[in-house]
């Protein structure tokens, strides 16, 4: 279960994705989420490398469609791409969900300080709402 704590900032990276990138109007929630995991696709490898962000986004993915079945058909490449999201469709939530996910198991792995680091490293705004 994602405490409400990763839920909330989850919720901001995708707003911020979202509104940062009006080029995107209106995208799917799930294809906000794509871009938020993607961000943090290059960073994670520098530290796990592929194998490893690979084994980490699966294990998120596992658990987001444990959640929602509606993520039954996305798939990782092996470079670490999601893959088969344009099957969704429309489907609210389901992108943050996943990104719920990893960031729960990002802050389960390497701690909240480091999780917050790669979010800030991003989207500086998101995590420093996170320190009250």
């Amino acid at each position: 279960m994602v405490s409400p704590k990763i839920q909330n900032l989850a919720q901001r990276l995708l707003f911020l994705e979202r509104t940062h990138n009006s080029a995107f109007e209106g995208e799917s929630d799930i294809d906000v989420a794509v871009r938020v995991v993607g961000h943090f696709r290059g960073r994670l490898i520098r530290l796990a490398g592929v194998h490893g962000y690979r084994s980490l986004l699966s294990r998120a993915l596992t658990l987001a469609k444990q959640e929602d079945p509606a993520l039954d058909g996305v798939q990782i490449g092996e470079s670490g791409v999601l893959e088969g999201v344009e099957e969704i469709g429309n489907n609210e939530g389901v992108g943050l969900i996943l990104v719920a996910q990893l960031l729960e198991l990002l802050t389960t792995f390497i701690g909240e300080s480091l999780t917050l680091q790669l979010v800030r490293d991003v989207w500086p705004a998101a995590a420093d709402e996170d320190k009250s």
